[in-house]
């Protein structure tokens, strides 16, 4: 279903689009970054959205980059530009170059009326800037939730955490892009600092099996995964958490840090 758009598109144009606010002379053309940007609360994992001022449509985070900047750099800025958070583990995970990726010909007003049409109207040369291919480069981060502090771009109403169970239709090839991500974390799982980036600093053994639920979208045996976990010999014991009878109670744990990041420098391997 190609997304269509009401008269506030005139709004997008005029203020997210212009020459005044974007100058294409400082950005690579052809070129850009998307950012999955994971976070884990209340037992599911999460994914930060834009929500567009224009309609109900929902995007990733992403931007142009700059000609003096590396391409790596210009992911970190996105990150830091919508969440306020620096020094995160932040990956590259695919380049999607399709020849014909969705574009902004894809999305039309309530006339049928496509918005690169009128972007052309405002600002022809913004236009045939746009208009040429584009790849974009996915990225995927690990952030606390809790620590990030959200703000929207010039083209979205709102960030939202959204469950990645329940993500609604994107713009562009934005599903496509974060079903890939999803697919190659999966694969990756057993080197990446998914439990110490996603976790909070203390937690239970049940804490840690739920994320990883989430993550592979699968219900695991309890004591399969409790037996695999504690052999690794990554945490450290604390306290119980009292939530009730003393004896059912379930310890709290923290991770060694120093033997956490040796053993995923070899490949984690419990699942």
């Amino acid at each position: 279903m190609k997304p269509v758009i009401d008269d506030v598109t005139s709004y997008i144009v005029q203020n997210y689009l212009s020459i005044n606010v974007f100058d294409i002379n400082d950005y690579q053309p052809g070129h850009s970054v998307d950012c999955v940007i994971f976070g884990y609360q209340d037992q599911e994992l999460k994914i930060l959205l834009m929500k567009m001022k224009f309609g109900e449509f929902y995007a990733l985070p992403g931007g142009f980059i700059k000609i003096d900047e590396h391409i790596d750099m210009a992911a970190q800025r996105v990150l830091h530009d919508r969440t306020g958070l620096k020094d995160i583990f932040l990956e590259q995970f695919y380049t999607f170059g399709a020849e014909k990726r969705p574009s902004l010909w894809d999305i039309k007003n309530e006339k049928g009326e496509p918005l690169f049409e009128q972007i052309s109207e405002v600002n022809p040369e913004l236009a045939i800037w746009l208009e040429k291919r584009f790849m974009t480069t996915g990225y995927f981060a690990f952030v606390d939730i809790n620590k990030a502090a959200l703000t929207p771009d010039i083209a979205s109403a709102s960030c939202d955490w959204v469950n990645v169970a329940n993500i609604p239709e994107l713009l562009f090839d934005h599903s496509f892009i974060v079903q890939k991500c999803l697919e190659q974390i999966r694969i990756q799982l057993n080197y990446l600092p998914i439990s110490k980036s996603l976790l909070p600093e203390t937690f239970t053994i049940s804490d840690v099996q739920k994320l990883y639920e989430a993550i592979f979208g699968i219900k695991l045996v309890r004591s399969n995964f409790q037996r695999k976990f504690l052999k690794l010999d990554i945490l450290i014991r604390l306290e119980k958490k009292m939530t009730g009878a003393s004896n059912k109670a379930p310890y709290l744990y923290m991770f060694d840090e120093e033997k956490y990041n040796a053993l995923l420098q070899k490949g984690i391997g419990l699942i």
